[in-house]
């Protein structure tokens, strides 16, 4: 506590000259000084940061290694136990964090609940897409799709949030256009699996940036409306002799509800990360993941890589290489901008 009386003025001022002070007077304002202790507590964080953020984004990448080990369950069968098993998840980790009322708040505001009701039919429909794609042997579509995604979100920033768009970010969705529109003509089909996975988990990430609710709630909340759905389709499975739940091996019913936390927990990472560190810095480390699965795809899953699948990545590659460029310049020039 500050002293109040006046004869202890002096003490106090010998106090704050002992410890470095805490305030400066500058150009008529006082403005607050950084300690080394405040320095030092800030690389801390940063450095906590960047591990969150490391550990999110690298789960995302080898993610598909855990999904292969249960291909021999059906993509929709696997996407009702991922919802069920995420509520569980979620719900514990809420409550173990502090953040029931937070939920219990959105729970009450009615356009929250409309907007979570949306992103979680967006959640599901990529997550049903990312575990078919890995099924099916598309891994390359899948990381294609998750390349794409940032410049998307940038485009649907300008179309629905009025951000507009730098010259070298026209330039960087120019390029990954000209790779998607490449691929599509020589395939002779349009690469729908990256595609949808891109859209929808780029309104997704638009709707819960202008939804008013945090990230731990929000995700329990848009589960909780496509969990009982999940939990009815695994109930009529049950009926009909069908589906892995009480049929399958021990080790199957372990994968099955290890797929709660594999989805929770890497979320709750990521939310730590975003907290440290700067925007920049998370862009930069929100490309491990698709990176992450196409090294999988190439190297371990021995999926054919073809000519016009090069192109298509060179091109989307060397438009996120310029999109980085314009982030990371535009953010020195900001800070020398407050340095002055």
């Amino acid at each position: 506590m500050f002293a109040v009386r006046s004869n202890a003025s002096g003490a106090s001022q010998q106090r704050r000259r002992a410890t470095g002070g805490v305030e400066r007077r500058r150009r008529g304002s006082t403005t607050p000084m950084r300690t080394p202790e405040d320095a030092r507590d800030s690389r801390k964080e940063a450095a906590w940061g960047v591990a969150y953020g490391i550990a999110a984004y690298s789960s995302w990448g080898v993610v598909p290694v855990f999904w292969k080990q249960l291909r021999h369950v059906g993509a929709v069968e696997l996407l009702a136990h991922r919802t069920v098993w995420s509520l569980l998840s979620f719900v514990a980790l809420t409550l173990a964090t502090g953040q029931g009322r937070a939920l219990g708040a959105a729970l009450r505001d009615r356009r929250v609940v409309a907007a979570m009701a949306v992103t979680g039919a967006l959640v599901s429909a990529n997550w049903v897409l990312f575990i078919y794609a890995v099924a099916v042997g598309r891994l390359l579509d899948a990381s294609l799709g998750y390349f794409i995604n940032p410049l998307l979100s940038v485009l649907l920033g300008m179309l629905f949030l009025r951000e507009r768009l730098r010259p070298a970010q026209w330039l960087a969705l120019g390029l990954a256009a000209s790779g998607v529109v490449y691929l599509a003509v020589r395939a002779g089909s349009i690469p729908w699996i990256a595609l949808g996975l891109a859209s929808t988990f780029g309104v997704y990430g638009l709707l819960r940036k202008v939804a008013a609710v945090g990230s731990l709630p929000g995700s329990t909340l848009e589960t909780s409306f496509i969990a009982p759905l999940g939990a009815a389709y695994l109930a009529a499975l049950h009926a009909e002799g069908a589906g892995a739940a009480g049929r399958a091996d021990l080790r199957t019913h372990l994968l099955l509800a290890a797929t709660g936390i594999i989805t929770a927990l890497p979320l709750v990472w990521f939310t730590n990360a975003a907290r440290r560190l700067s925007l920049t810095t998370v862009g930069f480390l929100q490309y491990l993941a698709p990176s992450g699965q196409f090294l999988l795809a190439v190297l371990v899953y021995d999926e054919p890589f073809s000519t016009a699948q090069a192109v298509s990545f060179a091109c989307i590659w060397t438009g996120l290489a310029v999109f980085s460029a314009d982030a990371v310049l535009r953010a020195r020039r900001s800070g020398r901008t407050s340095a002055s």
